[in-house]
């Protein structure tokens, strides 16, 4: 017995997606998002794979500066706060939604997802997520595997280069 637990606890912390291990490592999906110009960035198979425009939080402390890992993917997520389910058009969180676990929470309280208020992308509205347009973060959502790294920041400094100071493009 004791054997099959460390065989099994092996087998998890050398998957590529573990959460615990050393990531991003080149090549691997990285997020990076920008509240100095409310982007997010893939960075997939060693380069900026593309840009989309997001909202993030009301005021600078609600969306959390941070690494932080996805623990959580959902399509037509349900709103909890409000009882509304998901695929709803009055539901706030979009189609899709990618959790992750900042502030020592489990993903399901920040996260990346989409919005039925397409109008406030590219703004500072947010109870703390990072909101894109349903259209992006559906395209993004089957290239960020669980245990991908969410790299949320303000700065001047350009993808690529936050991106090569991570390890998910080789210098």
């Amino acid at each position: 017995m004791v054997s099959f637990l460390l065989a099994l606890v092996l087998a998890f912390t050398s998957n590529p997606i573990w959460p615990l291990g050393d990531n991003p490592l080149p090549g691997d999906p990285f997020i990076i998002v920008n509240k100095a110009t409310n982007e997010v960035a893939l960075i997939n198979e060693n380069r900026v794979q593309t840009v989309v425009s997001a909202a993030t939080g009301k005021t600078d402390e609600l969306t959390p500066e941070g690494l932080f890992t996805v623990t959580v993917k959902a399509k037509n997520p349900y709103y909890r706060k409000s009882n509304i389910n998901g695929g709803n058009p009055e539901n706030p969180l979009g189609t899709r939604w990618i959790g992750f676990d900042a502030n020592r929470t489990d993903g399901r309280i920040y996260g990346l997802h989409g919005t039925n208020n397409p109008s406030s992308i590219g703004k500072y509205v947010s109870q703390g997520c990072v909101r894109l347009q349903n259209e992006a973060i559906e395209s993004l959502y089957d290239f960020i595997p669980l245990g991908t790294k969410v790299l949320i920041t303000t700065t001047n400094e350009n993808y690529v280069e936050i991106a090569k100071d991570y390890g998910a493009i080789t210098k």
